[in-house]
């Protein structure tokens, strides 16, 4: 079994097949790899976002990159979610925490980044 995160830049038309597993086991495989990117992208995260919102609150200008290594791995591992999944190119489109994500940004935040 690959880590998630490679599995994501190696194939990430595939990212979100990753998604069907049992939320826990992800969230736990996704743990260690949540110290970059997605655990910045965790703590930021309050209510409903745009994809612009978060990003402008990380301070990050590249949309692809954020998009590439903070978005797309958080909703693979189930840790966020879209607000229309069935219109993922909506200018409407807002993401929030699932309870795997809340859960783990509230351990992020205590400083202990296990579920």
């Amino acid at each position: 079994m690959i880590p998630i995160r490679l599995f994501i830049w190696r194939k990430p038309d595939k990212a979100f097949d990753a998604v069907g597993r049992d939320a826990t086991l992800v969230a736990g495989e996704v743990t260690g790899e949540v110290a970059g990117e997605v655990a910045r992208l965790l703590l930021v995260c309050h209510a409903e976002m745009t994809r612009r919102e978060m990003q402008e609150t990380l301070r990050l200008k590249g949309d692809d990159n954020f998009r590439r290594l903070y978005l797309v791995p958080a909703l693979a591992a189930g840790l966020i979610e879209m607000t229309i999944p069935d219109k993922p190119k909506s200018r409407l489109q807002k993401y929030r925490l699932t309870a795997t994500g809340a859960a783990l940004q509230d351990s992020l935040r205590k400083g202990k980044p296990t579920l």
